[in-house]
């Protein structure tokens, strides 16, 4: 096992891994930007490393300081939570060179998950559903409006290298492809250094489900069940759950076996995450592989009773996978708290939270890096906390979701809360109608 482990992260997740690890008896080094200094994860890990400046290129993003914390305070292994670098084949890559064991699949591995296109003519080899589409990048406009014409629209256009909904454009009328294809090729390239696109066709009302999966280096591939991501805002999960209202034992089954093929066909090893798009016949088509730990883990965590950060470390360090599949035993809802104002039309609201209250109670879990007096940089992604309630039944966590809502108190800032408290009322939310168009058609009162 690994005797001290650097985390290549910031933030709650750095939180979350330094407390499996701490429980594992593995020492853990923190890395932090000059804007984080007063961090929580700086704070609770055994050793902390400054590594540049606040913006993520000088910081979470520079190779070589991370590199060199690594060296400088003899760390075994880095963990790189999710985002920043931790679907980064190359980043992975120099780990090895440099002899440090990178917690998560192999560069191989990345790099065919991480181009879509590759992706899902992986998947198709595999015999996974995948949605009808282009089956290579468009070369010239000329060749979108022809396949367009063939399949039919609506369709959607998307970055080959994409992520967080950047480069994705939707056409429903055949005057508006032109622009889309331009704005959507324009965006690929400021986002990703990247202008490759392609065309799918564009799955109506569609539910967004994943499968959690994990692999170990002896050729074992298991699913771990289910969580709904359709309550999103512009590609941006907002809310997760498990088990979906959508989902039946049959359809389940299905999906678990393609996550599996999925998997099995990259000899993947790491836990990860095969995302799919259901429609409203429960016809589901593979969207893409994540290849690294989820920002909902916690949903999946709680939903079977598993340590998914504990299994990717044990996992990284060569010991063998259990193969067990799971099925929910419990209902788990996850509410993402972001420094956002609702009101606003989200706009990020960081500054110094004044005071904080969490809530607690039986089915309550809470991650989050924050506490009074703390100060929300502007330089990072705008999520403070993780609210997850536990219960017997859909109906039982949503209610004890309203109730830690009404319990969790962030002033100085402006925050999503209201948001979730008025989505926790909604009757088509309750009911459990909704697809990933939800909010389009969602008003905050």
């Amino acid at each position: 096992m690994f005797k001290k482990i650097l985390i290549a992260n910031r933030g709650e997740i750095a939180l979350r891994i330094i407390r499996t690890c701490k429980e594992m008896g593995i020492k853990t080094v923190a890395v932090y930007s000059t804007a984080d200094k007063d961090s929580l994860h700086v704070k609770f890990a055994d050793e902390a490393v400054c590594i540049g400046k606040p913006q993520s290129s000088e910081s979470y993003l520079n190779i070589p300081h991370l590199m060199a914390a690594a060296e400088i305070t003899n760390a075994d292994a880095i963990h790189p939570g999710y985002g920043f670098l931790a679907e980064n084949a190359r980043f992975a890559e120099i780990c090895g060179e440099h002899g440090i064991k990178f917690i998560g699949p192999t560069p191989e591995m990345i790099r065919k998950m991480g181009d879509k296109m590759t992706a899902k003519e992986t998947m198709i080899a595999a015999g996974v559903p995948v949605i009808p589409g282009s089956g290579g990048l468009l070369q010239s406009l000329e060749e979108a409006k022809k396949l367009a014409k063939e399949m039919g629209l609506p369709i959607i256009l998307k970055a080959t290298a994409g992520g967080g909904g950047k480069g994705m454009r939707v056409v429903w009328k055949d005057e508006e492809l032109e622009n889309a294809y331009n704005m959507a090729k324009n965006e690929a390239r400021a986002a990703f250094n990247n202008d490759g696109i392609y065309m799918e066709k564009f799955v109506e009302e569609p539910r967004h489900i994943e499968i959690q999966v994990a692999g170990d280096q002896y050729g074992k591939v298991c699913h771990l069940s289910e969580r709904d991501c359709s309550i999103q805002r512009r590609h941006q999960k907002l809310v997760e759950e498990s088990p979906s209202p959508f989902m039946t034992p049959e359809l389940r089954e299905k999906m678990g076996e393609a996550a599996i093929k999925a998997a099995s066909a990259i000899n993947y090893e790491s836990v990860g995450t095969i995302e799919f798009l259901v429609d409203k016949h429960r016809n589901f088509y593979f969207m893409e592989m994540n290849t690294r730990i989820q920002v909902e883990h916690g949903v999946t965590e709680e939903v079977i009773n598993f340590d998914l950060i504990k299994e990717q470390i044990k996992i990284a360090a060569g010991i063998p996978i259990s193969g067990k599949n799971y099925t929910p035993e419990m209902h788990v809802i996850e509410c993402r708290i972001n420094a956002e104002d609702p009101y606003n039309d989200f706009r990020p609201s960081p500054g110094k939270i004044t005071t904080l209250h969490i809530p607690g109670g039986h089915g309550v879990r809470v991650d989050s890096h924050i506490y009074a007096g703390y100060v929300i940089p502007p330089y990072y992604d705008s999520m403070v906390a993780k609210l997850i309630t536990i219960a017997q039944t859909r109906e039982e966590a949503i209610n004890t979701m309203e109730r830690a809502l009404s319990e969790f108190v962030i002033e100085g800032v402006k925050t999503t809360i209201p948001f979730h408290q008025q989505l926790m009322r909604d009757e088509n939310f309750r009911k459990g109608n909704f697809t990933t168009k939800f909010t389009e058609t969602f008003k905050l009162v």
